[in-house]
Order: structure tokens, then sequence, then C-alpha cells
């Protein structure tokens, strides 16, 4: 099974009050899917990953930013978690040779000052879980000509969202990582040199 891929981003204020509009502004900097755009889906995690969610909700068809963070606007807790879920369009190998531009899911999450024992201080104010690394590194297939677009294509829809979280976003740090500890960037730079 491959490991998912997160970005990390910490901010030098997240607040009860900060937590909704940087989520939203972190939205705004996301490519969503065209085939299934939007935020698809809200969830409300109180105290601890531990408990049940207090509120789920999905939209068809998605929202934008502000209203689905307007759902939430009124249970704004220091100890709660806010899961957003959207979706971006990737390259994907089909049953045939052929690869399909489909929708992958991607979660956002933002995690107020005291949710989870303070775990944002750790794995950031808004962790975004992109999913698994086999998207984009697609290690197990042979790189023709096709699949080497198709790979680049990936990464750079990974780099470009990042870059704009970068410039726009307004966090103070940010990690992309991997949940096994291997050196994420040093797996992307061989693929790349691979695929170039």
């Amino acid at each position: 099974m491959s490991d998912p891929i997160y970005f990390s981003l910490w901010f030098s204020s997240f607040e009860q009050d900060d937590v909704l509009p940087r989520t939203i502004l972190t939205l705004h900097q996301f490519p969503f899917s065209k085939l299934r755009p939007g935020v698809t889906y809200l969830a409300l995690q109180p105290i601890s990953w531990n408990e049940p969610t207090i509120l789920e909700q999905r939209f068809t068809p998605g929202l934008d930013p502000e209203a689905a963070a307007d759902a939430a606007s009124e249970l704004l807790h220091e100890d709660y978690a806010y899961v957003f879920e959207a979706y971006w369009d990737l390259w994907t190998p089909g049953d045939t040779e052929a690869w399909e531009l489909r929708p992958a899911l991607v979660r956002f999450i933002a995690q107020a000052a005291e949710f989870d024992e303070g775990t944002a201080t750790q794995t950031g104010h808004i962790l975004i879980d992109l999913g698994p690394e086999s998207v984009f590194l697609q290690e197990g297939v042979a790189l023709t000509p096709d699949a080497q677009a198709r790979v680049w294509s990936n990464v750079q829809t990974l780099i470009e969202f990042t870059k704009r979280v970068e410039k726009n976003g307004g966090a103070t740090a940010r990690l992309l990582w991997s949940e096994s500890g291997e050196d994420l960037a040093q797996k992307l730079i061989a693929r790349l040199q691979k695929v170039q």
C-alpha cells in the first residue's frame, strides 16, 4: 500500500477566529476538479479523533469554500478539527493502456489549537491529505512517452498547488511529507529524472 502524502501548514496565528478564514484562503489556492468541483464534504470533529463527529454534510454539487465554511461557522471551538473534502483532476492509468483524467480526493483538516492535545503544533494548523504517493510517482507503471507526460502532469499539479499556497496562503511554515518518513522530495526528483 502506498503512503499518503501530506502538506502541512503553520500560521503565526491560528486562534479560533482564524481557523475558517485561513482554511478558506487555502481552499482558494486549490485547483478544484472540473469533473467534481467544489467542497463536497464537511465534518466537525470535537476534542480528538477518538470522539464521534458532531456534524457531517455531503454537498452535491460541491460548494465554494465560503459556503462550505459557513456550514461550520456556528460551531467554532478551540478543541475541534474541521475536515473539508474536495477533488482535483489527476491522470490515472486506465484498464487499458490509455490514461484517464479522474477526480482524486484531497482532505483539508483545520485543527484548532486545543484539538487532540495540540497536535497542530506537530502536524500543521492545516493538514492537507493529498492522497497516496502512488498517484504522483506511478512507480509500477512503465515509463512510455505517454506515461511520462501523465506522471509529469500530476507532479506539476502538486507543485503548482504548493507554490500557490506558499505565495498566497499566509503560512509561516510548510512541509510536504509522507507517512513513511522517507524523503518525499528526493523520491519525486528521482522519478522526474526518469521522466525527463
